[in-house]
């Protein structure tokens, strides 16, 4: 896992958030980390890594094509996404979480893109 991406504070949530997303099916945790592309107009709210491959996190996705989806992304292929000027993914280092995951994605879903 890229630790400039998730930093291990973060990492210790979202592994937690994947752990109780197995156990409870209705689990609905608030976003732990805004990950983005400075130059090319993707973000991701990632919520919980796979307790068993902690490459995998699962978020809502919002690849600028308008059509925001939750689903499961790797960090590792994140970790090399380049936008349109070579500029990597970053952390919204003020990235502070209002709402639930699935509020997020509703409001996305209507907006057709995340909205904060």
């Amino acid at each position: 896992m890229n630790n400039v991406l998730i930093t291990v504070k973060q990492r210790i949530v979202l592994l937690t958030n994947g752990r109780e997303s197995l156990e409870n099916p209705d689990f609905d945790p608030v976003p732990v980390v805004k990950l983005f592309t400075p130059d090319a107009g993707v973000t991701w709210l990632l919520t919980e890594i796979d307790p068993d491959d902690h490459d995998h996190a699962f978020g809502l996705c919002d690849l600028g094509l308008g059509t925001p989806e939750l689903g499961w992304v790797s960090l590792q292929e994140l970790g090399a996404v380049r936008g349109r000027l070579g500029l990597p993914v970053e952390r919204d280092l003020h990235f502070r979480a209002e709402k639930r995951l699935s509020a997020y994605a509703r409001d996305a879903r209507h907006a057709g893109r995340i909205v904060e």
